[in-house]
């Protein structure tokens, strides 16, 4: 290279350090199917195996993270435990290959895995969640409400049955509710509730609208709940992903919405759980001491107005 070359190491240019997955031709079952479904995709998502390393931020602290089996889940999951944090994680019971993969990841970090299947439309089973967390970790630091369940319909809402909404309402907002409200009497001060929201809370997409629907109230619920607890220490904020390449896409949305996921954002890709991860450690660290009630956009430059 010439002295008049400009440097442009790809391992720091975002458009081109991780690329855009490989989705053609991908469809998988819906979430719920048994096996592993991280291992069916074609293009398998990078969680940060080879490349997050950990600084002892979240050093001796135990985390609670539901949906902790794959996708945004299984990537913050290793990053805490990399950076010090015992971590116990929820899947549905027919997700378990793919959640002893992430507790092996965990453990291969030095630090224990609680793996905890259920229904987290079950409000018994969450009190029971948090119960074991606590009675077999030690105590608990840091609640990650990730877990989701969303399915795309091209019909929008002439086609979401009420049967569907119900299970989208259960699984991204009672059950936030009721960990939450299950989490507090147990959460020290310096504490953190975090929650996973979504570009689609500020930028519907119709044929996403019941999903959409619960992530905007996620980010409602976050300021509130920020603001009554604040005296007591603790801090609640969100993450809204954009369009991350996890198993719930080829899963949950038509095989054209598949083809090309995410080149429409400013970036021109989709990103990677690994590239969300780093925004939960933030957010669960004392590094964001003074950051709570907030939102955290990880979109490849899509804007985010909540």
């Amino acid at each position: 290279m010439s002295e008049h070359e400009p440097h442009e190491p790809a391992t720091t240019d975002p458009q081109r350090q991780h690329g855009q997955p490989d989705t053609e031709g991908e469809q998988l079952p819906a979430p719920g199917s048994p096996g592993s479904v991280t291992e069916r995709l074609g293009d398998e998502p990078d969680h940060g195996e080879e490349s997050y390393r950990g600084t002892g931020k979240l050093a001796d602290r135990v985390a609670l993270i539901t949906g902790g089996d794959s996708g945004i889940g299984r990537a913050v999951a290793l990053a805490f435990a990399r950076e010090g944090a015992d971590v116990a994680i929820t899947f549905l019971p027919e997700e378990e290959d793919d959640a002893r993969r992430t507790a092996e990841l965990v453990e291969a970090a030095g630090r224990r895995a609680l793996v905890v299947p259920g229904d987290l439309t079950s409000e018994d089973f969450c009190r029971e969640l948090v119960r074991r967390t606590v009675d077999e970790l030690g105590g608990l630091d840091v609640l990650v409400n990730n877990a989701a369940y969303q399915m795309a319909q091209p019909g929008g809402l002439a086609d979401i049955t009420t049967e569907q909404l119900d299970r989208v309402l259960k699984t991204n907002v009672y059950a936030m509710f009721w960990l939450s409200r299950e989490a507090l009497p147990h959460l020290p001060r310096g504490g953190s509730i975090i929650n996973t929201t979504s570009v689609q809370a500020s930028s519907p997409s119709p044929e996403l609208l019941d999903y959409a629907t619960t992530k905007a109230a996620i980010v409602n619920f976050t300021r509130g709940l920020a603001q009554s607890v604040a005296a007591d220490g603790i801090r609640v904020n969100a993450v809204a992903p954009g369009p991350i390449w996890t198993p719930l896409i080829p899963a949950t949305m038509p095989e054209e919405k598949v083809e090309g996921f995410g080149s429409q954002v400013p970036l021109g890709r989709a990103g990677q759980p690994a590239e969300v991860a780093t925004a939960f450690v933030f957010l669960a660290s004392a590094e964001s001491s003074y950051v709570t009630g907030e939102v955290i956009a990880v979109t490849g430059g899509s804007p985010v107005h909540t």
